[in-house]
């Protein structure tokens, strides 16, 4: 088999579990990533043999590559494989070691959504390597084992957006979504088509994992399916379908509240964000809760003094908090913060899985539709420091949690906002109206100037940049084709369909 396909293979294939404990990083930089790959050990790559068929002695083992963009755009490469230490990293010709951010482990079991048996302990038998990118536009080649890494760029002027990506295996809601058939879980054709658009940036706009219980027995949908808080559900269920997008571009990775501690926390510490791990913010243990559940926003320029404003909400509710509630000074302080970065840009994007100003739907007992506006612990603890709830200079708002697509514009003075759930978790199927009802907004003062959805409907969402405050936003299905085309001008935007069918 050629070696381009040998890599492309191994590029969906899972890390092979091999039990091992990681040894200390090798001493030494070597300068050929092959070399650098004979030296890990011979069982990987008897595994990795096994999985593609035809790889031999000397090639490195399977692994997932990707870059994550953080605080001030500062770019990290991360490496997650099963190996007894971090290989190098090769910045134009020069061999630099990666650090060993997370090692190979089985976490105790820690409460979590579900009852103590529907959970499992969290196993992680891979290392998690990393190695800060120097600046974008300063360096021209990064790769790893031989495998090129996506380069940041200083003023991306294509985006794409996504959200909302895992395959549901939920018991509570007696919700098992088909995750062995693509048309019931399309995220690979999503990340696929995603990435033949050719974006300079992907943004994911949280929820990322959602295998949380075992199939049912008899399920042929989602039979066999790997499930619980570990490695094999992360890459099942993220890494092994979004390979194409992860090799694409540079990420922006934001939490949901699927990652909050008692869900995917662990994972997403781990694994995807990019700020260092720290012992307590880690997940592990549920003492550390008040610690692991919250962090700071950070922002990313990205040319034309624009920023994205990254805001962690996995523990806010859509029932609100009384103050003195877990969340209810978090989320103020969070709000105090993000007031202090809006103000470094005349322009902001924020991005955060739960939309302060769109709309959701569903249905009552007796089959009637209704309504609900956004998340209301945001808007109480943002509304009670600012009633307008976010600052002056945020242009719009990138969101996920609710499962389609989604625009709101206002004439209240209130960013646009756009909602980009609809990447391969079981979609929303309650409709929404084509204009919304005198007097039905989605939050307090917003007047809604104009309303765009999509409704049980795969896709991704882009953006193309056309001038400073002008940004071209169109909206794709499975396949990449174009269902709607909005413009982005300032706070406001306009689609030109009201509703895709």
């Amino acid at each position: 088999m050629p070696l381009t396909k040998l890599a492309a293979l191994a590029a969906l294939v899972p890390v092979v579990t091999i039990r091992r404990r990681p040894a200390r990083p090798l001493a030494g930089a070597l300068t050929a990533a092959t070399r650098k790959a004979a030296a890990l050990t011979a069982g990987v790559l008897a595994a990795s043999a096994l999985l593609t068929g035809c790889a031999t002695v000397g090639q490195p083992p399977a692994f997932t590559s990707f870059v994550v963009l953080g605080d001030g755009g500062a770019a990290v490469a991360r490496v997650l494989i099963d190996a007894p230490a971090c290989p190098d990293i090769v910045v134009d010709g020069r061999t630099l070691p990666m650090t060993l951010r997370a090692p190979a482990a089985t976490l105790p079991l820690r409460p979590t959504v579900s009852a103590p048996a529907d959970s499992k302990p969290a196993a992680f038998p891979l290392l998690t390597c990393e190695a800060a990118l120097p600046a974008a536009g300063s360096y021209a080649q990064a790769s790893v084992l031989g495998r090129a890494l996506p380069r940041p760029a200083a003023a991306p002027r294509r985006i794409v957006v996504i959200g909302d990506t895992g395959c549901r295996l939920q018991k509570s809601s007696n919700s098992y979504q088909a995750c062995n058939r693509a048309a019931d879980y399309p995220f690979a054709a999503i990340a696929a088509a995603a990435a033949a658009w050719g974006p300079e940036l992907v943004i994911h706009v949280g929820d990322y994992h959602y295998r949380e219980n075992a199939c049912p027995e008899g399920d042929a949908g989602c039979a066999g399916s790997p499930w619980g808080y570990g490695w094999d559900a992360w890459n099942a269920d993220f890494f092994a379908p979004g390979a194409a997008l992860l090799r694409a571009a540079p990420w922006i990775m934001a939490r949901g509240n699927h990652e909050n501690c008692q869900r995917g926390g662990q994972g997403y510490w781990r694994l995807l964000d990019p700020r260092p791990l720290v012992a307590g913010r880690d997940c592990n243990k549920a003492a550390d809760d008040a610690l692991g559940n919250y962090s700071d926003p950070y922002a990313v320029p990205i040319g034309q003094d624009t920023q994205l404003l990254v805001l962690d909400t996995a523990s806010t509710t859509w029932k609100g908090f009384k103050p003195g509630q877990p969340g209810y000074d978090q989320y103020r302080d969070l709000y105090r913060k993000l007031d202090a970065l809006a103000r470094q840009a005349p322009r902001n994007i924020g991005i955060v899985h739960h939309p302060l100003l769109g709309m959701g739907a569903d249905r009552k007992a007796d089959g009637a539709i209704r309504l609900l506006p956004g998340d209301a612990g945001l808007q109480q603890t943002f509304g009670s420091l600012n009633p307008g709830l976010l600052p002056g200079p945020v242009q719009a708002m990138l969101s996920g949690h609710v499962h389609l697509w989604e625009q709101v514009s206002f004439a209240s003075g209130h960013p646009s906002q756009f909602i980009s759930g609809f990447s391969g978790t079981a979609e929303d199927t309650v409709p929404l109206p084509e204009r919304l009802p005198d007097g039905v907004t989605p939050a307090p003062g917003a007047r809604v100037e104009q309303f765009s959805s999509w409704v049980d409907g795969f896709g991704f969402m882009t953006m193309e940049r056309q001038g400073a405050d002008q940004w071209l936003v169109q909206v794709h299905d499975l396949r990449g084709r174009v269902r709607n085309t909005c413009q982005l001008d300032g706070k406001r935007s306009r689609c030109a369909v009201a509703q895709v069918r």
